[in-house]
């Protein structure tokens, strides 16, 4: 009997499901989850078995032509979870699946462009036109892919079309094979018996004595261990033997040469100490009492409701996820931490590792492809049991997973809306414990307040640790020492030991103006930064921008140097000398007059992290300083580094952007200064003093988190404004309150949804005119489905209405379900999110 299956296929030009049968061959074989290869009209494309089928929908099927891999690349609960993402964010099923594929092994057909020189004319070519003409002559034929890296930010395939049409280029679909696979390595073992190693290798001739001690140590080494070693670890290990050494011991049949596969393993030379569980607080013991038993409850196979665990910094939420992984492994099941950023990885890895040695995997998009392919092939086996990393290690294949933690469950991180599928990995997180019946754990000294309603809402558990805990008293004693001075009385660690939140400082920087103070310190905080550099503590000083000038501008005609692509104000960076701008990365010399004038009065205005670090150097000029931005963590393992530096005490002050915000647990930072409070509180976006607050609260938590204490200055022009207001007070409770009710009174998300068309052009005009097109066709669905709860807002620009050179329109539904008016609908060219966290 044959057997049909649905698969799913992603092409540039198709992207759906459809049907096949298996041939005799790869009956009982081929099951759902499995990744394959399969006709589409004349190419072949890489697709994933959705299901078995009884019957096809079609009257006549193809064969699948190929099974890629033996195992089920997905595994069912993937399945289930990849069709609710598909369901809820409007998206195909085959995106969603590929979220779940390392890179390298899925890939999609691309198009291959080739040249057809005897039809290209001499002259009359566009520009464009003649840009694909000299790229295709100077490296031969191109996929799309190889072209958009080459050209990147332009619109060059409308240009090949038309190229195509008049028979200048040709074109064919190409499907690239996987480019990851296991990797093999020459392996050597020993080949005789141990003590038979002097005697054989006495018999080898013309043998030095110094050659023949080093390649009795490689043998020695060899004897040792318990299976073949790669032949670079056994050279290392023997400490002087060389290639040439194994080659002739090989010849003399004293060891023998095998192929082997070597791990990629990004964690191989992170160092960790290992560590048990610590006495837990009482805060911490009524906790975990609740966590356990959920997470018994879930092993029972009952599905519990997620717990959402409230703890302000410092308050021990870590260890609350260490002990909750302990005891689903202890049920034989797995575990996945979220973290929100890769620079974070790195301190909560080595934490994982300690208690859990062997059995943590970190997966992330700065890994290489192979590092990210092994680690999945490892998690899909069941040998890494707990897997760690930002929101792509949502979708690692663990067989049986038992917790998802999300930690800094607030963070935007978790919400990806760069390409489709747009989806946020917490709501994905909280359907991936439905569907494995896991425990969702999500964790934050700042909530979400969406999620803190829909908790009390739908009958979440909501835990609190309400108090810091003391902690670092061994690290506070060698600081003083290595300073040569004595250490304070510190009190005794223990159930009963907390400590109290740091002071907060608010300095209203237009007092400072009228005072004659023009610096971007306040006296407060340049006399708080003595005091620390002083005590041989260390500060963290929090700017919300990058570069050393927010903008350069004409002082004759007001206009501001700006990207001609996203029309946005350029930053200039004084290290490279150039403008940059932060959507795109366009870069430009500062210009020497005024593109609009012509004025030679060009000026720059405002400040970033290059322009706080020279001016800290120029105060200060003891003080050590170090840069974490994007600007300086562009290359693998920069955060681990950054970060290492500042641990170890080689700099004083840490000047940062969003990074030095998120969950970092430093013992000597006594100091944190907010430059400019201000910065996002005054965009027209609904959750602009919910971001505001989170940030705030979440950098003033990494002072005072050893027996030092702390404390936090914040500088600003609105020193009344709610959020900052409630961050100073550390006051969670009357934020949420305030912003309740705020968001009531305009029908914003808890109390509504929220769903948003995005149409990107390079053509303002036609841009224009489609968002009009489209504003009238959604309202007509509205009156078509009887959508009476649901409004629309626009068409209208959006606030950054030009990026990459694209101008950008925006729809925007409110309503109880306004994702229901969409689901089925051909959206052409727009893009669609659910519940988007942001509205610029």
């Amino acid at each position: 009997m044959t057997t049909y299956v649905e698969v799913a296929v992603n092409l540039p030009v198709a992207t759906g499901l459809f049907h096949y049968h298996l041939p005799p061959e790869l009956e009982g074989r081929a099951l759902p989850g499995c990744l394959v290869v399969v006709p589409f009209g004349t190419r072949q494309v890489q697709g994933v078995i959705w299901k078995l089928l009884d019957a096809p929908e079609v009257p006549e099927t193809k064969p699948v032509a190929q099974l890629l891999d033996a195992e089920p690349a997905l595994t069912p609960v993937q399945l289930a979870l990849a069709e609710w993402m598909a369901h809820e964010t409007l998206s195909p099923l085959a995106l969603c699946f590929d979220l779940m594929l390392p890179p390298g092994l899925s890939q999609q057909v691309d198009i291959l462009y080739r040249l057809n020189p005897p039809a290209v004319p001499a002259a009359g070519l566009g520009r464009l036109q003649a840009r694909l003409v000299e790229l295709l002559q100077a490296r031969g034929p191109l996929r799309g892919r190889q072209i958009d890296a080459a050209l990147p930010n332009v619109n060059w395939r409308a240009a090949a079309q038309a190229m195509k049409a008049k028979g200048w280029l040709t074109s064919q679909a190409v499907l690239p094979p996987p480019s990851v696979r296991p990797r093999q390595v020459r392996m050597v073992s020993l080949a005789v018996a141990p003590d038979e190693i002097v005697s054989r290798l006495d018999a080898i001739s013309h043998q030095r004595a110094e050659v023949r001690a080093r390649r009795l140590a490689l043998l020695q080494f060899l004897a040792e261990q318990s299976g073949p070693v790669e032949t670079a670890w056994a050279i290392a290990g023997s400490g002087g033997a060389n290639s040439t050494d194994l080659e002739r011991l090989a010849k003399a049949g004293l060891v023998a040469f095998s192929e082997g596969e070597a791990l990629r393993d990004p964690l191989e030379h992170i160092e960790f100490v290992p560590a048990g569980p610590p006495v837990l607080t009482r805060a911490q013991g009524e906790v975990w009492e609740q966590v356990k038993a959920a997470i018994e409850r879930a092993g029972a196979g009952q599905a519990p409701k997620p717990h959402l665990l409230h703890g302000i910094t410092g308050s021990g939420k870590t260890e609350i996820y260490l002990q909750a992984v302990a005891e689903t492994l202890k049920a034989g099941r797995q575990a996945i931490v979220l973290v929100p950023e890769i620079a974070l990885t790195p301190q909560t890895v080595r934490r994982f590792m300690a208690r859990f040695p062997g059995q943590v995997g970190l997966t992330h998009s700065r890994l290489s492809h192979g590092e990210r392919y092994d680690t999945w092939r490892r998690a899909r086996s069941g040998s890494l049991p707990v897997i760690v990393g930002p929101r792509s290690a949502l979708f690692s294949p663990l067989p049986d997973v038992g917790l998802v933690v999300v930690d800094e469950f607030h963070e935007e991180s978790y919400y990806q809306d760069d390409f489709p599928p747009a989806y946020h990995a917490v709501e994905a997180a909280l359907a991936l414990g439905r569907f494995a019946r896991a425990l969702v754990l999500l964790g934050s000294a700042t909530p979400d307040v969406t999620l803190m309603q829909r908790a009390e809402n739908e009958g979440w558990r909501v835990l609190h640790l309400p108090d810091r805990i003391l902690a670092h008293r061994q690290a506070v004693e060698q600081q003083f020492q290595r300073l040569g001075r004595s250490a304070p009385a510190l009190p005794l660690e223990g159930e009963s030991a907390s400590l109290a939140l740091p002071a907060v400082r608010i300095v209203d920087m237009r007092q400072e103006l009228k005072a004659g103070n023009r610096t971007i310190f306040s006296r407060a905080l340049q006399d708080a930064l003595e005091e620390t550099l002083a005590a041989g503590q260390q500060a963290i000083l929090f700017l919300n921008r990058r570069g050393t000038s927010t903008y350069v501008f004409c002082r004759e005609c007001g206009a501001a140097i700006r990207c001609p692509r996203c029309d946005l104000p350029l930053t200039y960076h004084a290290g490279a000398d150039l403008l940059i701008c932060h959507t795109c990365n366009y870069r430009r010399k500062v210009p020497a007059s005024c593109p609009a004038c012509g004025s030679r009065q060009i000026r720059q205005l405002g400040l970033g992290t290059e322009r706080v670090e020279s001016e800290v150097q120029a105060r200060f000029p003891g003080a050590r300083t170090l840069r974490w931005d994007a600007e300086t963590t562009r290359h693998k393992d920069a955060h681990d580094l950054i970060l290492g530096h500042f641990s170890a005490r080689r700099a004083d002050v840490l000047i940062g952007t969003q990074m030095v915000a998120k969950g970092l647990d430093l013992p000597l930072v006594t100091l944190v200064g907010v430059i400019l409070a201000d910065i996002g509180l005054q965009l027209p976006d609904f959750r602009a003093g919910e971001r505001g607050f989170q940030l705030l609260t979440q950098v003033a938590g990494r002072a005072g988190r050893s027996p030092l204490g702390g404390r936090v200055i914040l500088q600003t022009y609105l020193p009344g404004h709610y959020a900052i207001q409630a961050a100073s007070r550390h006051d969670f409770s009357g934020f949420l309150r305030q912003e309740l009710a705020h968001r009531r009174r305009l029908g914003y998300p808890p109390f509504s949804r929220l769903a948003r068309l995005e149409l990107r052009d390079a053509n303002p005009q036609r841009a224009e005119r489609e968002a009009a097109r489209m504003g009238r066709q959604v309202s007509a669905w509205l009156v078509e489905g009887d959508f009476r709860a649901t409004s629309i807002i626009g068409p209208a620009p959006c606030f950054f209405s030009r990026q990459n050179g694209l101008y950008r329109w925006q729809i925007i539904l409110r309503g109880p379900d306004p994702a229901a008016v969409l689901r089925g609908r051909d959206l052409g060219e727009w893009r669609a999110q659910i519940d988007p966290l942001s509205l610029l």
